[in-house]
């Protein structure tokens, strides 16, 4: 990596709005979005189909232009960056030669990178967990395999930023948790990770920081815990005994904070801002097999984002 880079913001956008079509059909994708983006931050970019994610990344890999507002990767054109290796993508669109190999395509997407790319092919053919299919065509490896030989394209000129559209689509549980193991270890080591993607669970678990997009805009940025726990609500469930008064719904509902309570098959399920005073109501009246959950961030995603 490029580590003369500046240390401040790798990626800037600022003000940044993208429209499709003409008339009555013009569609704003992208609508005044502003961020910034240091070195070594794992970004998870989030939003329903059409929020402008998508859109978004392509602006960011100079793929598109934007309507208006300015996009900046290391100050300067993403054109720029992208043809001077130092960023990166792995996409969902883009195809590949079936009739390679593994092997032959990486080392020949490194060749157009020139000497020091080519150095690279074996290291990265390891990281991307692809040196036992270097001999197999492209064709016959699967959907999540197929992934992973685009990952090992875009790591080959060692780039500063690199940004992922639904990285591990096709993925099984083991390629997956290996592939974010890898992402961890670049970003601490000062590579830029964005990325797209409809795995919530991925995002809880791997994004340092989370974007939430909704018609265009920004609805949330910060980090992802302060994000998840933004609600500021938890769920406490237990199982009733069968000897439980029938007010006790009726008494939890009466607690402050108390936004929600449900019930099925004898285990009520309540959502507070004060778990605690909701557990002690549910203990007086003999509830067993009590559990405190967090809030998650598809708590916060789906508040977020709803109409």
């Amino acid at each position: 990596m490029n580590t003369s880079a500046a240390a401040s913001a790798v990626v800037e956008l600022v003000d940044v709005t993208r429209h499709f079509g003409i008339g009555d059909r013009r569609v704003r994708a992208v609508d005044g979005v502003s961020l910034r983006i240091a070195r070594g931050e794992i970004v998870a970019l989030l939003g329903p189909n059409g929020a402008g994610k998508t859109t978004t990344l392509d602006m960011l890999l100079g793929l598109t232009e934007p309507s208006s507002g300015t996009v900046q990767v290391f100050g300067g054109h993403p054109a720029a960056a992208a043809r001077a290796g130092s960023i990166a993508a792995v996409l969902q669109s883009g195809g590949l030669l079936g009739d390679l190999t593994v092997g032959e395509t990486v080392r020949l997407i490194a060749s157009l990178h020139g000497s020091q790319a080519l150095s690279r092919v074996g290291e990265v053919m390891q990281r991307a967990d692809l040196a036992r299919l270097a001999k197999r065509k492209v064709s016959k490896c699967s959907g999540g395999e197929q992934q992973r030989v685009k990952f090992a394209i875009a790591m080959v000129a060692d780039p500063d930023v690199i940004v992922l559209d639904e990285p591990t689509a096709g993925m099984d549980v083991t390629a997956r948790r290996h592939f974010w193991d890898v992402m961890r270890a670049d970003a601490d080591a000062g590579r830029t990770i964005i990325f797209a993607t409809h795995y919530l669970e991925e995002a809880e678990q791997f994004a340092r920081r989370t974007i939430v997009m909704h018609r265009g805009t920004i609805v949330a940025d910060g980090p992802t815990a302060r994000l998840r726990a933004s609600l500021g609500e938890r769920t406490v469930s237990a199982t009733l005994p069968d000897a439980a008064p029938t007010t006790v719904l009726d008494v939890l509902r009466a607690v402050e904070g108390v936004v929600e309570v449900r019930i099925d098959a004898g285990r009520v399920g309540v959502r507070a801002s004060d778990s605690d005073a909701v557990a002690r109501v549910l203990l007086d009246v003999g509830a067993h097999d009590l559990e405190i959950a967090a809030p998650t961030l598809e708590t916060a995603f789906t508040a977020l984002t709803e109409d």
